[in-house]
């Protein structure tokens, strides 16, 4: 059974503007006291930072003393092309570079002494994990769910972060899609978890709840922990 943890309310919290490239990407940033690392989250396409599954799990991991940053991969005006029928969603590149930027961003703020991490969701998974083989010293562990490692592509191959896949068992597709991807991973420590009765989007009860433990335990694991309770 995992020891209980509690948050330490003197955290830091704000609103962010980060530099990409020719744009700023928007991000709430929180950081609480204590905090072992930041885990960068890369929602899937039709999401933003504001997606509440995203949202729930960066909660349990505030709570267990990580930092979050949730971000929009996506410009104001990139979503109304969208609306029209871009597919920005799927240029993993792109939210690659943007993933990227944002890292680097939290490393020259908060020191190299604070860890990075990315937690990826459907298409984000992809683009977390090139952004993960494209800085091998910089992101320390990677969490996917319901994602799609496969648009990383030959990248997989120079993934050294340790990642967790995490599917549902009722999602049989994608479970074929990262057993996979699981394969071309190059790192050492790498696993697929299979979340029974879940769907896409681990909308049945408990599941969520299921990937927010999985991912915790994961982090805790490769980015050391906070504060305990005795």
């Amino acid at each position: 059974m995992r020891t209980m943890k509690k948050r330490n309310p003197t955290g830091h919290e704000e609103l962010v503007a980060i530099p990409a490239g020719l744009v700023r990407i928007e991000g709430s940033l929180e950081i609480p006291a204590g905090a072992p690392g930041v885990v960068v989250f890369a929602h899937g396409s039709g999401s933003g930072r504001f997606s509440p599954r995203n949202q729930y799990v960066a909660r349990v991991l505030r709570d267990a003393g990580f930092g979050t940053l949730l971000i929009d991969l996506l410009t104001a005006a990139e979503e109304r092309a969208e609306a029209r029928g871009a597919q920005l969603r799927f240029d993993i590149d792109l939210l690659s570079k943007r993933l990227m930027a944002a890292a680097d961003w939290l490393e020259k703020r908060g020191g190299s002494e604070l860890g990075i991490a990315y937690f990826g969701a459907s298409t984000g998974a992809g683009a977390a994990l090139l952004a993960a083989a494209e800085q091998p010293h910089a992101v320390r562990a990677v969490v996917s769910r319901g994602g799609r490692p496969d648009l990383a592509g030959a990248a997989l191959g120079r993934v050294l972060a340790p990642t967790l896949l995490i599917v549902g068992g009722d999602d049989p597709v994608v479970i074929e899609l990262n057993r996979e991807a699981l394969d071309g991973l190059a790192c050492r420590e790498k696993q697929l978890v299979i979340v029974p009765g879940a769907t896409h989007l681990f909308e049945e009860p408990g599941t969520l709840e299921r990937v927010a433990e999985l991912a915790t335990e994961w982090f805790e694991r490769h980015m050391g922990t906070a504060f305990r309770t005795h």
